[in-house]
C-alpha cells in the first residue's frame, strides 16, 4: 500500500488541553482535527492508546486490545446523563494545565468512571452485552485480569497471593469472575464507553479527511493481561516467569546497553498456529488506527535476548527473529493498513534486507541528520520517497531544545545544507527541510511548530520521571498557526489542493 505525498502532525492524546487533568477523545479532539483540516494535514500522529501503568508509559500498557480510561471524556458522559458536571467540580485533576498529574488522575478518574457505570450499564443493556460478546477475545481476560490485580492491591500478576489465579487455572479464573463479577463487568463498560467514543472521533476525522496514524510496541508489558492470558505465546518457565526478556545491546549511547524487561515471545509456538496472536493484535490495532508505525521493527529480524534477573543488558545475546515469514502474513493479512516501520538506529545488512522485502517505508529523522564527520542516511538529499520524513519523534528533544545542545558542528551543517537564517528562524527552517524533502510524508511534532523547549520533551529514554506528561494549551492552537502550516504544505505539494 503506497503512502501518498502528504504530511500531519504528531501530538499524543493526553497532551491535548482538558479541565480534567489529562487530554482525551472529547471536543478538544475534535477540534485538534479541526486545526489538522485546517492546516491542510493528512495525519495525525498519536502514541499507543492502551491503560497505562508504573512510570505512565504508553509503551508498558495493562493489555495491547484496550484502551486508557485515563482517555475517555468525562462532558461527553455528561451529556449522556451518566455523570452531572457537579461531580467534577470540586476534585483536584492537577493545577499545571501544561503537565499531566497522573497521581491524581489515577486517584479520581476511576471512581467517576464507576458512577457512570452504575448508570450506563442497564441504559445500554443490548448495546454493551453485544460489545463484550464482538470482544470476547480479548475482553473478558483483560476485565477479569483488572478486577483481580484491584482486588490484591495492584501488585504485578506474577506476585499474586493465589497461585490459581496468578496462574489463571480454569476453576480459579471461575472462582475470581464470581467473586469479583460487578468489578469484572465494570472493567468491560468501560472499554465499551471507550470504544464508542474513540469510533464517533475516527469517523469524524475521516469526514475531514485526517487520518489516524497509530505505534505498535514491537512488545507488551510482562505485568499485562497478554501475557497472565496467554503464557504460551512468550518464553516463560513453568511458573510462567521470563526465561529471557527484552533490550538492546550496549552502544555508543549506553555502555550497558538498554534493558527494557519485557518478555520476549515464543516464535516457534506462534509459527505452529500460524501467528494468530500476532494477527489478532494488529487486527485490535486497525480498528483504532488508519495506519500503524512499527517500533523496534528491526527486531523481527533478529531481536536481544538479556537473561532474567540479569542488572544490565549486556549479558544478552542475538536471536534470530521471524523475519518476513511473521511480517509478510501480516501485510498482506492487513493490505488495506498502512504499516510504517521503525528502523532507527544502527543496523546490519539484514534488517536493511527484511525492510527491502517487506516493501515498507523507513523512518528519517532530521536531528540525527548533521553529522559533521559523515553524510549521514538521514540527510534529504539520500532519501527515497518510501519513507516518512520526522523532524524528531516523541523520543527526541524539540528541535528549539536541539538546537541549544547541539554540538557546533552540527549546527553548522545543518545551516550551510538547509540555508538557516534568521529572518525565517532557525526552526522554520528545518521544518521546511523535510516537508520539501522527497519522503512520501513529513511529519513534525506540535512543539516544533509552536517552537517550544526542553520543558516541553515527550520523553526522554532510559529516564524515569518528568515524561509522558507535556500537555498544550488552546490558546496556542490559533488560526494564524493553522494558515502558515497549510502555506507551507501547499508550497511543497504535500495537499490535494
Amino acid at each position: 500500500m503506497a503512502l501518498k505525498r502528504s504530511s500531519g502532525i504528531l501530538l499524543p492524546i493526553f497532551s491535548l488541553p482538558s479541565e480534567y487533568g489529562i487530554g482525551t477523545i472529547g471536543k478538544a479532539a475534535y477540534d485538534f482535527i479541526d486545526f489538522l483540516a485546517e492546516a491542510k494535514q493528512s495525519w495525525w500522529q498519536i502514541l499507543p492508546v492502551g491503560p497505562t501503568g508504573c512510570g505512565d508509559s504508553p509503551y508498558q500498557s495493562f493489555s495491547t486490545f484496550a484502551g486508557n480510561p485515563y482517555l475517555i471524556d468525562l462532558d461527553m458522559l455528561c451529556k449522556e446523563g451518566l455523570l452531572e458536571k457537579s461531580m467534577l467540580d470540586g476534585i483536584d485533576w492537577g493545577s499545571d494545565p501544561t503537565k499531566v498529574d497522573y497521581g491524581k488522575i489515577y486517584d479520581n478518574r476511576l471512581r467517576v468512571l464507576k458512577i457512570a457505570a452504575a448508570r450506563g450499564i442497564a441504559k445500554s443493556r443490548s448495546e454493551f452485552d453485544d460489545f463484550v460478546l464482538k470482544n470476547s477475545a480479548w475482553l473478558p481476560d483483560y476485565a477479569l485480569f483488572m478486577a483481580v490485580k484491584r482486588h490484591f492491591g495492584m501488585a504485578a500478576w506474577y506476585n499474586w497471593p493465589d497461585e490459581g489465579i496468578r496462574l489463571r487455572t480454569p476453576e480459579a479464573a471461575q472462582k475470581h469472575s464470581r467473586l469479583l463479577k460487578d468489578e469484572v463487568e465494570f472493567f468491560e463498560y468501560i472499554q465499551f464507553i471507550f470504544f464508542r467514543q474513540w469510533e464517533q472521533l475516527r469517523s469524524y476525522a475521516h469526514q475531514k479527511g485526517v487520518s489516524i496514524m497509530g505505534d505498535l510496541p514491537i512488545y507488551v508489558a510482562l505485568d499485562s493481561a497478554d501475557v497472565w492470558s496467554e503464557p504460551s505465546c512468550f518464553l516463560l518457565d513453568e511458573d510462567n516467569i521470563p526465561l529471557e526478556v527484552a533490550g538492546v545491546p550496549p552502544d555508543y549511547f549506553s555502555e550497558d546497553g538498554q534493558l527494557w524487561g519485557n518478555p520476549l515471545y515464543n516464535y516457534a509456538a506462534m509459527e505452529r498456529n500460524g501467528y494468530g496472536w500476532w494477527i489478532r493484535r494488529v487486527d485490535g490495532a486497525a480498528r483504532l488506527f488508519d495506519a500503524m508505525r512499527i517500533d523496534h521493527f528491526r527486531g523481527f529480524e533478529s531481536f536481544w535476548a538479556v537473561p532474567y534477573g540479569a542488572e544490565t543488558a549486556k549479558a544478552g545475546r542475538w536471536v534470530k527473529g521471524p523475519g518476513i515469514d511473521l511480517v509478510g502474513r501480516l501485510t498482506a493479512w492487513f493490505s488495506n493498513t498502512q504499516f510504517i516501520a521503525e528502523d532507527l538506529g544502527t543496523l546490519g545488512p539484514e534488517v536493511h534486507e527484511l525492510l527491502h522485502e517487506s516493501k515498507l517505508p523507513g523512518m528519517k529523522v532530521l536531528e540525527f541528520a548533521f553529522d559533521p564527520e559523515e553524510e549521514s542516511d538521514y540527510l534529504p538529499h539520500r532519501y527515497s520517497s518510501n519513507c516518512v520524513c520526522y523532524t524528531g519523534t516523541h523520543d527526541n528533544a524539540p528541535l528549539a531544545a536541539w538546537m541549544r545542545d547541539a554540538s557546533a558542528g552540527e549546527l553548522k551543517k545543518a545551516e550551510r545544507y538547509l540555508g538557516l537564517n534568521e529572518r525565517e528562524g532557525f526552526v522554520r527552517g528545518i521544518i521546511r527541510g523535510g516537508m520539501s524533502s522527497v519522503a512520501s510524508v513529513f511529519i513534525a511534532q506540535l512543539q516544533d511548530w509552536l517552537e517550544l523547549g526542553a520543558d516541553a520533551r515527550i520523553n526522554t529514554p532510559g529516564t524515569l520521571g518528568g515524561n509522558w506528561q507535556w500537555r498544550v494549551t488552546s490558546a496556542q492552537l490559533g488560526h494564524t498557526l493553522a494558515a502558515e502550516i497549510a502555506e507551507m504544505t501547499r508550497l511543497y505539494g504535500r495537499c490535494s489542493d
